[in-house]
């Protein structure tokens, strides 16, 4: 019933947020005679600041055209790889006409970035993806907003999430023998149970696994949104959290967290700084501060975005994680696609190096909660597993903004270089039938880039058995003279 109200006021003002954005034009224009009004640029701001918060936000694109591979401007092609009701795997393909650019990219480590599902779009990791498109091949999950699949494509559960990550990573195993993972908040916990199932079954997991801000163990340091989880039994959550989706969706009848009550979520932890934002944007607006309400525009374009959540993955996700801590009690089973109840053992994985990142001052993800992956991982050996804390970073700063850039990515790059194999040293003869050169079109391994399909070669072998020499790096947070002065975040072996 709430979601149909919902629904039907946002209808309804819809038509006056419409025009409330016409009239800030109107009374801002130098061409239009309302703007010769006295007062006219504090009306058009506050019709401007009316118009933004009651219209609807759609989800983002990425809006990745070109990216920066050492000096030279390489062209950028969204493409969908593998696409499922959830959730569509999208690949961000690099072109090029220059030959020594063309080599470089060909080498380079594919890494898989499993984006949040909890309640912003993937797009939230736009920053992210475009640094990591500088020095990588580039594939992130981008989940579907549960309102727009149909009942007819069943439900979704944690296990589901679990299982499609599985498929991602066996995806692009299949096609460049190997990636590595980067799992930013949410997504850790899935990702983690993923790997280790594929090294309990004995598959080649992948080269490394990047861990953000993630919930390992929510049970250190928690923060308000662990508390909310504990606090409140699952017949609270099941009865105040969840609805069905209204008519005039694909997935009308569909259990869901929606999105809107999720953004006010978000909004009541920090109700202040929003409000003080919002002030301040129409400040910016009445002295003509282009730059700092463009800004603003952007931010909120992206965080008043948010996707409805299935019912049982929601629910799920509350017990296994913030509830019963399934994954570090040891008791997580997960149901496979076949059917076939399987058991999470992290301490399974052995060759896969393991970096996890946290921020001091992270409010979502405290202390210590993703660090807990070294822990569970006993069978990582130690010399392939690293701890990054970034010092005066929050929740956001570890994957966006100039802290990621100059601080994070840096360790990032290092870290996953270290594991990616070296390429052959002399390439094999083409068959006669390889069609033109192209861009990443082969794995990593591989000296000849190849688009058209050829008799396939067979797969070198790219899991590192023993983990390259490498110097213990300390305290090296700080980037191009940058970084804060007051003190030196730590990087250090786990």
């Amino acid at each position: 019933m709430l979601y149909k109200l919902y629904e039907s006021q946002r209808s309804l003002m819809e038509p006056f947020t419409d025009l409330a954005g016409i009239a800030a034009k109107l009374y801002a224009s130098p061409t239009s005679l309302f703007s010769q009004y006295p007062m006219s640029q504090r009306i058009s701001a506050g019709y401007d600041l009316m118009h933004r918060l009651g219209k609807g936000y759609e989800k983002p694109e990425f809006d990745l055209r070109t990216a920066d591979v050492d000096g030279v401007d390489v062209a950028i092609h969204e493409r969908i790889e593998l696409k499922k009701p959830f959730c569509e795997l999208r690949r961000f393909k690099r072109f090029s006409d220059d030959q020594a650019t063309l080599a470089k990219l060909k080498d380079q480590p594919v890494v898989l970035v499993v984006a949040p599902l909890s309640g912003h779009y993937a797009t939230l990791l736009r920053d992210t993806v475009k640094t990591m498109l500088k020095d990588h091949k580039v594939y992130i999950t981008d989940w579907t907003n549960a309102r727009l699949v149909p009942l007819s494509e069943g439900k979704f559960h944690l296990d589901d999430y679990v299982n499609y990550v599985q498929e991602f990573i066996r995806h692009l195993q299949k096609s460049y023998g190997n990636c590595h993972v980067m799992s930013v908040c949410q997504p850790t916990v899935p990702v983690l149970a993923a790997v280790s199932l594929m090294a309990s079954r004995g598959e080649l997991t992948p080269l490394s696994m990047v861990m953000m801000g993630g919930p390992i163990d929510a049970s250190k340091s928690p923060t308000k949104v662990n508390d909310l989880a504990t606090d409140k039994r699952m017949s609270w959550f099941e009865n105040n959290l969840i609805f069905k989706v209204p008519d005039g969706f694909p997935g009308v009848g569909r259990r869901v967290y929606p999105g809107f009550l999720q953004h006010s979520g978000f909004v009541a932890m920090n109700p202040s700084n929003h409000a003080r934002s919002h002030y301040d944007y129409f400040q910016n607006l009445i002295k003509g501060d282009r730059s700092s309400t463009e800004s603003h525009r952007k931010f909120y374009d992206e965080y008043n975005a948010v996707l409805d959540m299935d019912a049982n993955y929601y629910l799920q996700t509350i017990q296994t994680v913030f509830q019963d801590f399934k994954l570090v009690n040891g008791t997580w089973d997960v149901r496979g696609v076949d059917g076939q109840i399987e058991h999470v053992a992290p301490q399974d994985i052995k060759t896969t190096a393991l970096l996890s990142v946290e921020g001091e001052l992270d409010d979502i993800s405290g202390s210590g909660q993703t660090a807990a992956v070294h822990t569970l991982c006993s069978g990582v050996p130690k010399a392939m597993q690293e701890h990054y804390e970034v010092e005066g970073a929050g929740h956001y700063g570890i994957f966006s903004g100039r802290r990621w850039r100059e601080m994070v990515y840096p360790q990032v790059k290092v870290f996953i270089l270290r594991y990616q194999p070296q390429p052959a040293t002399s390439a094999p003869a083409a068959p006669q039938n390889v069609a033109r050169v192209a861009a990443e079109a082969t794995p990593a391994v591989s000296l000849a880039v190849v688009e058209a399909p050829a008799v396939p070669a067979a797969k070198p072998e790219i899991q590192a058995k023993t983990p390259a020499p490498k110097t213990p790096v300390v305290a090296v947070a700080k980037a191009a003279g940058k970084a804060p002065a007051r003190k030196k975040a730590v990087l250090r072996k786990a």
